[in-house]
């Protein structure tokens, strides 16, 4: 019988090492039983799965993806991202796939490969050769796997991606480099250009508060503490936010009005903190 994968369909990573409130370890199953994957599913659906991304309480999963498990006799790690301290895009690549690469970059560094990518050239051919051997692909499958780098690149481009990230990137034992599984986050900004990206934005993982202030273009993410902050901007919100635990109070919440706040804005603003006993 082939094999079966199923995966909670949730908005973080590190789904595979998660534990859900129904006590079942793991948000990625393998199964060649059919039986088994009712099972499984029954024990996901509905409950909370906790993994290192998600809040404290882990998120509610409401779908469970099942498929065909493909078979992979080598896995790495391929990501390209926007990095402030170079400016803009770089690769990141890794030997070590299917794992959490921030474990591998505490452990083992020097398996941790970053290039950065001139904006105007975009990533040269040498440049993505030298990242697939570095990754460690050989014979025609380095090829194979610099070209599907360098349409990742191009993917990275088309959707404003700030972040198109492939774990694992890896080869299955027919000699095929394939994207197994891949996680990607969008700029904001681009909304306007990718319209039909953002319309598929599933907004019922969020906060309700959250999606409230959604509507009226202010960006608000709650926390623990019973500290409210009401800010102009970004920074100036993280810093403050910083700055309140520096001197042993908690924020209750970043609350970042934007630069062109309308009064109508504010007035919502003040509901939404309000709102938050």
């Amino acid at each position: 019988a082939k094999e079966i994968v199923l995966k909670a369909q949730i908005l973080a990573g590190g789904r595979g090492k998660g534990i859900f409130n129904s006590g079942l370890k793991g948000g990625v199953h393998l199964t060649k039983d059919p039986k088994t994957v009712e099972q499984l599913a029954k024990q996901m659906i509905g409950y909370n799965l906790s993994t290192k991304q998600t809040p404290k309480d882990g998120v509610t999963v409401k779908k469970v993806m099942v498929a065909e498990a493909l078979d992979i006799s080598r896995e790495t790690y391929f990501a390209i991202l926007m990095d402030r301290a170079c400016n803009g895009p770089v690769m990141v690549g890794s030997p070590q796939g299917g794992v959490d690469i921030e474990e591998v970059a505490v452990t083992s560094p020097e398996l941790i490969f970053k290039e950065e990518i001139d904006i105007f050239e975009g990533i040269k051919d040498h440049q993505a050769l030298q990242m697939a051997k570095n990754l460690g692909f050989q014979g025609p499958l380095q090829q194979q796997a610099a070209d599907q780098i360098k349409k990742l690149y191009n993917l990275f481009l088309k959707i404003d991606a700030t972040q198109v990230e492939v774990n694992p990137f890896g080869e299955t034992p027919e000699g095929q480099v394939v994207c197994f599984d891949a996680k990607i986050n969008f700029d904001d900004n681009a909304e306007f250009r990718q319209k039909e990206i953002f319309a598929m934005d599933d907004k019922s993982e969020n906060e309700p508060i959250e999606n409230e202030a959604a509507k009226y273009d202010l960006k608000y993410i709650g926390l623990d503490g019973n500290i409210a902050c009401f800010v102009n901007g970004a920074g100036l919100a993280m810093a403050t936010c910083d700055i309140i635990s520096l001197n042993g109070g908690k924020p209750a919440n970043f609350l970042d009005l934007g630069g062109g706040v309308k009064e109508a804005q504010v007035y919502q603003a003040f509901k939404l903190l309000t709102a938050d006993p």
